[in-house]
């Protein structure tokens, strides 16, 4: 299993950033399965940004990104989106996706956003 991450990159305070994961190895069909993004920041610990589970489609956010990021999928792609408006210089961080089925936990390697004026 493979998770690539991309789409992060230099944004402005306000702007928006569309990261996506594509998963290859792994299908977004069958067994149930929990998508997450997370965040790391320079010196911080490794924050959980956004989660989905495949069943019920209710995400969870962090009280910090809420009403300005939104994680999706598009599982005919087997893609994880993570959409972020009004983003703000504290967003600033590698952002990580991850994939969970059962026992097994898969991590993409990171995609950095910056967002800087």
């Amino acid at each position: 299993v493979q998770l690539v991450e991309s789409g992060g990159g230099l944004v402005q305070p306000g702007g928006s950033l569309r990261l996506s994961c594509v998963a290859s190895g792994f299908t977004f069909s069958g067994y149930a399965y929990v998508m997450r993004w997370y965040r790391q920041a320079p010196g911080k610990e490794r924050e959980l940004v956004a989660a989905m589970h495949s069943n019920d489609g209710n995400p969870n956010y962090t009280d910090s990104v809420k009403g300005r990021f939104t994680i999706s999928r598009d599982t005919a792609k087997n893609t994880v989106y993570l959409q972020m408006n009004s983003l703000k210089p504290e967003d600033t961080a590698v952002y990580y996706c991850n994939v969970q089925r059962r026992f097994a936990a898969y991590w993409g390697q990171g995609t950095q956003v910056t967002v800087s004026s």
